[in-house]
């Protein structure tokens, strides 16, 4: 890539992020242990579903402390709802782990926090991302998805190669705000079934944009002529 486009990628990202950014109570902290808390929610669960058993959660269980002494039954209860009861008892485990060996105190670097019972590669990034505001790469469904049509198109691509490109375009420093925009670009604007190309900021740099348009424009039906009775103002 060249490093125009690169600029150009990130300015636009960035300011459509701080315009239409959603406001939700996991953003609003650094504490790891409440950003793992919603990390695992997230998985699998849309993000409306989850804001109330995440506020829920964590008034129940606040600290990593009280979660590893907590029953396990009283937490899948708690959990309960949400589904797929495994990630509690995994969330649940973590906790135990950060307690009993790191004094209750999570790590930050993303290799060490792989290391705890449940994480992956993405649920460790993120915590290293949110939490400490490191300059991590790690990839979900949105963001595979954002990366992939910008720069390869609407064609499949190796996991490395996508990595490698989301490397390259990581503002140094901003490893945060970044991810962030990263997975609400793909929630809300570069949609697996819809995406708003019509209003996106990144049409220009954007591989996929010629093909998506095309396809569009071969699915919509013909409009037929209105009839003299329509009064319709759309």
């Amino acid at each position: 890539m060249s490093t125009d486009k690169v600029q150009q990628i990130r300015e636009g990202l960035l300011r459509w992020f701080q315009d239409v950014q959603r406001d939700l109570p996991w953003r609003r902290t650094r504490d790891p242990y409440a950003i793992l808390v919603s990390e695992v929610m997230l998985q699998q669960t849309q993000v409306d579903r989850v804001i109330p058993y995440y506020a829920r959660f964590l008034e129940r269980f606040p600290t990593a402390h009280d979660l590893a002494e907590a029953p396990v039954a009283e937490v899948i209860k708690l959990w309960a709802g949400l589904g797929y009861n495994r990630r509690a008892v995994n969330l649940q485990r973590a906790a135990q782990v950060v307690v009993a060996e790191h004094d209750g105190q999570f790590p930050s670097d993303p290799e060490e926090l792989r290391k705890l019972p449940g994480l992956g590669a993405y649920t460790s990034g993120a915590v290293a991302a949110f939490a400490f505001e490191r300059d991590v790469v790690f990839l979900d469904t949105n963001m595979r998805r954002v990366i992939t049509r910008l720069m390869f198109g609407t064609e499949s691509v190796p996991e490395r190669e996508v990595l490698a490109v989301a490397q390259e375009l990581l503002p140094p420093g901003h490893g945060w705000v970044w991810n962030q925009a990263l997975i609400e670009f793909g929630a809300l604007q570069c949609t697996a079934r819809k995406p708003a190309c019509i209003v996106c900021p990144l049409t220009s740099q954007c591989a996929a944009f010629p093909h998506i348009q095309s396809a569009l424009a071969t699915a919509r039906p013909r409009s037929r002529p209105a009839e003299r009775f329509e009064t319709s103002s759309r």
